[in-house]
């Protein structure tokens, strides 16, 4: 039998009273990587299996459905399986969990001199993702990851990945009011600080990058792996650069992901914040809203305030995206406005920086930013915070109420409307993705 990503030997050092199997039968679908730090210093192992760090980093067997999961138990039994027939289960299941939601493939990757510009995507005006080969893996992976296809077919076309540094400085040449560049993976931090430093420098030095003003990083890194910042051997390499990039005049936002408060309250993590902010990188956090996990308001309040008195940005509560076991981990967008709610009300006004619940969905940014009664309908009003058209920003929208939707796709316009008001636009702009980003196609580019 393969080996089962160590899950039986994690449960007995840890002295887990649970049938393993049906974990290891998970981890063959969904990507599971976890490292000591997560292990003893964030997962209370007295509260397992529904302590939160737990269902964060540990494939449930609830993920798959209950077919699936006799499917792979029953392979798991056989004394002569092999990672071959384990891995042609895997796929089946995979094939039906949506891996690339709102048109990251079709829509979002950018053509340059009449190609697919590779590890490139751009769906809003002023700001590019980019995702280096080197940082195509996590210190440790979430279960609810909407890009957890990219670490489960490695070397395929599943994923987005680059090491062209010339084809990046080139894009932005073309590309002049691009403000912005992502990186992101993976995770970026997981790479050298060598190999990072020859991503990041030509953003610095090559004057056809002079319209840059902001470098991301988004990362996980800080609560799954502080000692990146701290005692990792190139840790002070690490802080230089992050001291160059704002010396040099562009803004260093550092996006970091914390779904839970305990994340944030190592000595460790806490040490590492320190010495990023020191370096004047600004660190702004975002994370889904994912049941067994943050839902629920008192956890949301305590993290956003522990971030605020961290020297950190709260900037975006996320609505679990339309992927992988969504279903596990959805909460009803009536719910997580209530929630959102109920944590914004009890903060102070400097950790009111946070915004959301945001759905990610093909159009752009679509968050739930109340819920009315008008004209005797009930109704949810939206607004988009970044949109494929960046007119779409302009107004908030409604949609009758339903109580249990959990994306914009379950959803339709209030008040008889037919159709979105934004519905005609964006199929043109789907319908055009193959000349070029959907992103650049809004702006006559």
């Amino acid at each position: 039998m393969p080996r089962p990503n160590r899950i039986q030997e994690i449960f007995l050092r840890f002295g887990v009273g649970l049938e393993p199997m049906p974990y290891v039968a998970a981890a063959q679908v969904f990507p599971m990587r976890v490292n000591n730090y997560v292990l003893e210093n964030l997962i209370d192992w007295s509260r397992v299996p529904n302590d939160p760090i737990f269902q964060l980093v540990f494939p449930q067997p609830e993920m798959l459905s209950e077919m699936h999961l006799k499917l792979l138990l029953d392979e798991l039994k056989k004394p002569d399986t092999s990672r071959v027939d384990l891995r042609k289960i895997a796929e089946m299941i995979r094939c039906t969990l949506n891996a690339h939601p709102a048109g990251q493939k079709d829509e979002n990757v950018p053509r340059m001199n009449g190609h697919p510009v590779p590890g490139l995507q751009h769906k809003y005006r002023e700001t590019i993702l980019f995702f280096p080969m080197e940082g195509q893996f996590c210190h440790s992976y979430c279960t609810y990851c909407f890009r957890w296809a990219q670490f489960t077919s490695v070397g395929s076309e599943q994923q987005f990945k680059s090491k062209s540094r010339v084809s990046l400085v080139e894009y932005l040449e073309k590309h002049p009011f691009v403000t912005d560049v992502l990186f992101t993976g993976g995770d970026p931090m997981v790479m050298s600080s060598s190999i990072l430093r020859g991503y990041i420098e030509p953003l610095l030095k090559d004057t056809r990058a002079r319209m840059l003003a902001t470098v991301r990083i988004g990362s996980k890194s800080l609560a799954y792996w502080p000692y990146r910042y701290t005692t990792d051997p190139d840790a002070k390499d690490i802080l230089d650069l992050f001291t160059e990039i704002v010396a040099s005049g562009k803004h260093l936002a550092f996006q970091a992901h914390f779904s839970h408060p305990r994340e944030l309250q190592t000595p460790a993590v806490q040490e590492a914040i320190r010495l990023i902010n020191m370096t004047g990188a600004q660190i702004r956090c975002q994370a889904p809203l994912i049941r067994h996990v943050n839902n629920a308001a008192e956890t949301w309040r305590e993290m956003w305030a522990l971030q605020t008195r961290l020297g950190i940005i709260p900037y975006y509560m996320f609505v679990e995206r339309d992927t992988g076991p969504r279903d596990y981990f959805a909460v009803p967008l009536a719910e997580a406005y209530d929630i959102f709610s109920d944590a914004y009300k009890a903060l102070p006004g400097t950790a009111r920086t946070v915004r959301g619940p945001s759905m990610s969905a093909s159009p752009g940014k679509v968050s739930v930013v109340g819920i009315e009664r008008i004209g005797g309908e009930r109704v949810f009003v939206l607004k988009f915070f970044q949109g494929r058209n960046p007119e779409w920003t302009k107004r908030v929208f409604f949609a009758a109420f339903n109580p249990n939707a959990v994306w914009l796709d379950e959803l339709k316009p209030a008040f008889g409307q037919e159709k979105w008001f934004f519905e005609d636009a964006y199929r043109e702009i789907a319908s055009q993705a193959r000349v070029g980003a959907s992103g650049q196609l809004s702006f006559g580019v």
